[in-house]
């Protein structure tokens, strides 16, 4: 990206300046909030683990966000500087400047902004802009965007062009979003608290011809204009809520889908039940041809419009995430269902404290799968009905945990899980991964200050790279800090450790973390979105502050 955003920094300053001492004179509050996010490496090369090479000795990623807000006007700005980054963001990812500023007015039901927005409509099948550090995603909008709030009705409007790391991708976006909730207009449904809500949406992405030959004669001729629509309704009442949303895609050849003239939709159902102690969850979710990209020839997590979730759980235990789900581009369906349950106090399951068990299971498997279920064989070359579905099943996990309070000083959690994770299909190769996955996590309360928490973990798979096992320790010192010891260890093919140290320190707004060890190539995974992070060891350390 060009340097010219710190200019427009600057005027964004100086706009801002006037408003504030106009507010702080009629007794007006202006905020000024933000934070500085910066996360250290000092690489060192280790041939056992496969790092990567580098010249720079030291590699960060670096951001700052400053905003003013009032009553009537805001305005803000982010700073990065991401020139030698971590290790395994895409080559276009490097660079520094002030990427993202804006200045929104606000006037009783209507807000306006200009500059760079994120936003999204329903679900994000067809718009979502957001920013996910840990994966590289920074998809905002550079150029205005409207919203218009009244008496239940909310419409939104919106164009621009879509920031792809240091740039701006020439093809210009323009959206519109449009809720009703009925309830604010029927009286007898407010009286019964029934929620119902209706959405309509639609997004174009106007984007100019390019040169693209498939064969030494023949050149495609893709379509300029690429619309978008989207409709969902949700009704809730009481504990219970349904959402049924469904997106449709016109033709859009693209990288993703090996520039495919054919259309593309997604249809969901979400079913949800809740009251104390008790909830259950149910979705189901088809997907085809939907990745929308504002550049037509791009891949990897660049350049996304929409966004497709996974309907798999996001594991924050070190084992079960070895092997995250990707959403698949081409198509898939996806199926969750979760119940969870609190035993209470005083019950033979309940015990003192009560109990808390929840059950998920996630399945995603191909379009063209076979009606009837087809066992398929493992690599023992027995029949493994369980995750029979079909050959062209994706990925599939089923698992058990518990929260159980032993005492006023001990809590445990348990957790099983049983994973089969296609890896040809959702990596390019490998073949498939079986695995059964155990996880203890205690916490000890030593005194009002002291607690220290202890994590074992155990993955059982016969495929793949083996076994593996995982060990924590976390003391924590209230209210400055944390130690925290941790080794993943490959008892199956490699024999590796990949150890870690870890020493926290917080005082007000600062948290400071220093750290040493190897981390283990794989996937880090949001949502179904995917970022590969190659292996790599040295000195962390990681500066937040927020004010």
């Amino acid at each position: 990206m060009r340097p010219l955003p710190c200019h427009i920094l600057l005027l964004l300053a100086l706009a801002a300046s006037p408003l504030c001492r106009a507010q702080e004179s009629g007794g007006k509050k202006v905020t000024l909030s933000g934070s500085i996010h910066s996360e250290i490496l000092i690489p060192q090369e280790d041939e056992k683990i496969g790092t990567e090479k580098t010249d720079d000795k030291v590699l960060t990623n670096t951001y700052a966000d400053l905003a003013l807000t009032s009553r009537y006007v805001d305005a803000g700005a982010r700073f990065e500087f991401t020139k030698y980054p971590l290790p395994g963001f895409e080559k276009d990812f490097k660079g520094w400047g002030v990427p993202n500023f804006w200045l929104k007015g606000k006037l009783n039901h209507v807000e306006l902004t200009l500059g760079t927005t994120y936003e999204q409509f329903g679900s994000g099948f067809i718009l979502r802009t957001y920013e996910q550090r840990s994966l590289g995603v920074d998809n905002s909008i550079l150029g205005a965007r409207a919203v218009v709030r009244y008496d239940g009705i909310t419409v939104k409007a919106l164009t621009g062009r879509q920031r792809r790391y240091w740039d701006w991708n020439k093809a210009w976006l323009t959206g519109a979003d449009a809720e009703l909730r009925l309830e604010h207009f029927i009286k007898p449904m407010q009286q019964g608290g029934s929620h119902l809500m209706l959405g309509l949406s639609w997004v174009n992405k106007h984007e100019a011809q390019e040169d693209l030959m498939v064969d030494a004669t023949h050149k495609l001729n893709f379509p300029t204009n690429v619309n978008a629509w989207d409709a969902r309704t949700q009704f809730q009442k009481g504990p219970f809520s349904i959402l049924l949303e469904y997106a449709h895609k016109s033709q859009d050849p693209n990288f993703d889908n090996g520039y495919v003239y054919r259309p593309g939709h997604v249809e969901m159902l979400s079913m949800s039940y809740s009251q104390k102690g008790f909830s259950a969850l149910l979705q189901a979710k088809r997907s085809e041809n939907m990745t929308f990209r504002s550049r037509r020839s791009m891949n990897g997590v660049s350049s996304m419009i929409n966004h497709l979730p996974a309907f798999t759980l996001e594991h924050t235990y070190a084992l079960p995430a070895i092997y995250p789900y990707a959403t698949h581009a081409d198509g898939e369906w996806a199926y969750q269902a979760e119940l969870s349950y609190l035993f209470k106090k005083g019950t033979k399951l309940g015990g003192k404290y009560g109990t808390k068990v929840r059950l998920n299971f996630s399945h995603i498997h191909s379009l063209d799968n076979v009606d009837a279920p087809t066992p398929v064989k493992g690599t023992d070359g027995q029949k493994a009905t369980f995750w029979g579905w079909g050959r062209n099943t994706y990925y599939q996990d089923i698992n058990l945990q518990f929260e159980k309070k032993l005492s006023r000083k001990v809590k445990l959690n348990l957790m099983y899980m049983n994973q089969f994770y296609n890896k040809t299909c959702i990596e390019g190769e490998g073949g498939t991964v079986h695995s059964n996955i155990v996880v203890a996590d205690a916490s000890f309360y030593l005194s009002r200050k002291v607690t220290l928490r202890a994590e074992a973990q155990y993955l059982a798979t016969r495929d793949d790279q083996g076994d593996w096992l995982y060990g924590l320790l976390e003391l924590s010192l209230s209210p400055h800090w944390m130690i925290t010891v941790a080794d993943l260890y490959n008892s199956g093919d490699t024999g590796l450790n990949y150890y870690q140290g870890l020493v926290t320190y917080n005082v007000k707004s600062h948290r400071l973390q220093l750290g040493y060890g190897r981390t283990r190539a794989g996937y880090n995974c949001s949502g179904g979105v995917c970022r590969y992070v190659p292996a790599s060891r040295g000195v962390t350390l990681v500066y937040n502050y927020n004010f």
